[in-house]
């Protein structure tokens, strides 16, 4: 009956020190509510938000800072046979373009077959890499390059050029890819006139300078 009643007395009174407790912090709660403003709390919930948010980023871009991730710049584009174009990827994070380590092939994808445009192999760009169709008719940009960016510039287009380009980059830091879309369209009718019309008025206005100048020299 003892220990009973001895252990009825110690349950009594640590059930009397949780009340006390949370009667504390109950009146320290509303002494802190009433003495703070309400713009306070709203400003220091959103600086709480805000700390969380940096933090979350800081350790997604730690985790992700050693994986090579590729991407375009643009997913589509079109123009005209015979118009000039750049496509760009990038690529994050950078290296030396003439580190041992990069290799980088850039294709053109149909129905029908498969057409390299571009190719780096351990640092160094291979000349003879482009298919026939591309010839003399790609070029990079080096200085982009070292940005980690990779610019083709594909010049006197062709109806046939168009399909889906990747583009591969291999890094130590891995493997990625991404790929954008061309459509080359025929020139029209009328485009060709217009721009024989244009030809025709520059040679017109080379010729009325020309006389300008025949008669500035024999006056």
């Amino acid at each position: 009956m003892f220990l009973i009643y001895k252990r009825n007395k110690e349950k009594k009174i640590v059930q009397k020190r949780r009340r006390r407790r949370r009667r504390r912090k109950f009146v320290l709660a509303q002494s802190f509510m009433s003495e703070q403003p309400i713009s306070s709390c709203s400003e220091s919930s959103t600086r709480e938000k805000m700390i969380c948010r940096i933090l979350l980023l800081i350790s997604l871009t730690s985790c992700v800072s050693g994986t090579l991730v590729v991407k375009v710049t643009q997913t589509s584009y079109q123009a005209e046979e015979n118009d000039n174009i750049t496509l760009e990827w990038m690529f994050t994070p950078r290296t030396n373009s003439s580190s041992s380590s990069l290799l980088i092939s850039c294709q053109m994808l149909t129905n029908v077959k498969i057409s390299t445009l571009y190719d780096v192999h351990e640092g160094v760009e291979v000349p003879e890499s482009p298919d026939e169709q591309f010839a003399g008719r790609v070029q990079c940009d080096k200085d982009a390059l070292r940005e980690g960016r990779i610019r083709l510039h594909v010049s006197r287009l062709r109806t046939d050029d168009s399909g889906l380009y990747d583009c591969e980059v291999k890094t130590d830091d891995g493997t990625s890819s991404d790929s954008c879309r061309l459509k080359v369209t025929a020139q029209t009718l009328n485009l060709i006139i217009s721009k024989m019309c244009q030809t025709l008025c520059q040679v017109d206005r080379l010729r009325a300078q020309c006389d300008v100048f025949k008669c500035f020299i024999f006056t």
